[in-house]
């Protein structure tokens, strides 16, 4: 029979608190020993823990650092969680009294949500490198293919004519806000709640800009409350991350109609391909439902993340802490894939020009400049044009015949909307049906011309840099303060 009257209940032992102390080990026994080293050089400093304590705490925790394999170490229920495991080694070291100390105005409530936020940060900037890597591929993918031609879609069907570079380039815009998001989520991960303690601070005369420091944060969130009630830091960043994927699977989606036997726009090489079990002919482009499924797939660990926060207390609460925690580290593991595999297919993948020419020949794409060319070189209104046209391409589309050979076709449109002839030559008509120059004209901002696209690469290029800058510097304190950290820790255990 089970004793009711001690802690822990088998069945909560098994179910909740031995789940969370291998998540601790796996997660977090970076981050409370960095925590605990920067928290007991704040209290000496501030003169809340004199030299020799300190210096005896620094050398017990050492000592646990290096004599506990935390990887080998089974849950048994004795200790509540890692927290109260480390309490107890400082206890069995040092006696009760001088062991707890080290606990001296803080909480577990400060301690997880600074805990939580160092995990975080380390993942988040993983990734973030692994989107600017992706990043930088699609812009120097545009650069190669400024001047390929492709057939844009709308609504499934051929629309115009574009390039390849303008198409990756709108990618590459949505992609740059996208990180753009995400820094600004990195940046809300970059507030120290520890100082807050359990609600409200501390009597004591603790820094909490010492431990901002101290562990790499820019400065402590203010509010101490919001310390322990605030998961902001936790939906913002989901929802970033959400977003990012949602929209590199709408690129994804294109790559695999693209990829279609019918359409047969993008060419995905053979590393990338697998063939048929029982059909050889067949070139299945998988890796671009991989991509689609994995994108899906972060998404909803984000969707679940951020659902959990729905109608929680605004107070300190398990529902933002270990295990869901935990959970959302998955998302940055399918993430972290789907934006390696897309660099990689997109560097490897290339346009077919026969097929686009296909396209552009049987659906009349560039008819658009025939129409704008009426209106400027004949006077006429854009919607009489657009009725010339229209009667031209339905002419040659059911002929069989490639827009620029239907320069008759023109001609009898053109006189049965004006009674009149046209006084477009027939090379003119060629010239205005061609993509190249449809391309060629269209060179306002964000246009697909040669040199539109040249400003817009220099744009991205000064944009990308900005954000690798960003997120650089924000790198380069926490490393900065990594080493200040160690060298106080070492100087109280020398004292």
């Amino acid at each position: 029979m089970t004793d009711l009257t001690k802690f822990p209940h088998p069945v909560y032992k098994d179910t909740v608190l031995a789940p969370l102390f291998e998540g601790a080990k796996a997660h977090y026994v970076g981050a409370v020993r960095n925590i605990n080293r920067a928290h007991l050089v704040m209290l000496n400093e501030t003169g809340i823990l004199d030299a020799s304590i300190s210096a005896a705490i620094a050398k017990a925790l050492s000592d646990i650092d290096t004599e506990i394999d935390v990887s080998a170490l089974d849950y048994t229920g004795e200790y509540e969680d890692y927290f109260f495991l480390v309490e107890a080694e400082l206890k069995q070291r040092l006696g009760p009294d001088r062991g707890g100390m080290l606990h001296t105005a803080r909480s577990r409530n400060d301690m997880d949500h600074t805990i939580f936020k160092l995990a975080l940060k380390q993942r988040i900037d993983q990734l973030i490198a692994q989107a600017h890597h992706l990043a930088g591929t699609i812009l120097q993918k545009a650069r190669e293919e400024r001047d390929t031609l492709i057939v844009a879609y709308t609504h499934g069907q051929p629309a115009q004519p574009t390039t390849f570079g303008h198409y990756l380039s709108a990618a590459l815009e949505v992609l740059l806000r996208d990180l753009d998001r995400l820094q600004t989520a990195r940046d809300g991960l970059d507030h120290c709640p520890m100082g807050a303690a359990a609600i409200t601070t501390s009597g004591f005369p603790i820094s909490r800009e010492r431990m901002a420091e101290l562990l790499g944060f820019s400065e402590p969130l203010r509010n101490s409350y919001g310390c322990i009630a605030s998961v902001d830091y936790v939906t913002g960043l989901y929802s970033a991350l959400k977003l990012m994927f949602l929209h590199l699977g709408r690129l994804v989606q294109d790559f695999q109609f693209w990829t279609a036997f019918e359409v047969g726009q993008l060419h995905v090489p053979d590393a990338l391909v697998q063939i048929s079990s029982i059909m050889p002919q067949k070139r299945n482009p998988v890796p671009i439902e991989h991509l689609r499924h994995m994108a899906s797939v972060t998404c909803g660990r984000c969707d679940m993340i951020v659902n959990t926060m729905h109608n929680t207390p605004f107070t300190d609460m398990n529902d933002s802490e270990g295990e869901v925690q935990q959970a959302g580290y998955a998302a940055f593991e399918s993430g972290g894939r789907v934006l390696d595999l897309l660099a990689a297919l997109i560097e490897a993948s290339s346009i077919q020009g026969d097929r686009v020419q296909a396209t552009t020949d049987a659906a009349c794409i560039t008819i658009t400049e025939l129409a704008d060319t009426l209106v400027r070189k004949q006077g006429l209104s854009f919607r009489q044009a657009h009725e010339i046209t229209a009667t031209t391409s339905r002419a040659v589309i059911a002929a069989g015949k490639p827009l620029r050979e239907g320069f008759p076709a023109f001609s009898r449109a053109f006189l049965a909307h004006t009674d009149h002839a046209s006084t477009i030559s027939e090379p003119d008509f060629i010239s205005a049906v061609s993509a190249e120059i449809f391309v060629a004209l269209r060179n306002h901002i964000g246009g697909p011309a040669p040199d539109a696209m040249d400003n817009a690469f220099a744009h991205y290029t000064a944009v990308l840099l900005a954000l690798q800058d960003r997120q650089t510097n924000a790198t380069k304190r926490e490393a900065t303060a990594h080493d200040a950290l160690q060298q106080a820790f070492n100087r109280l255990m020398q004292e």
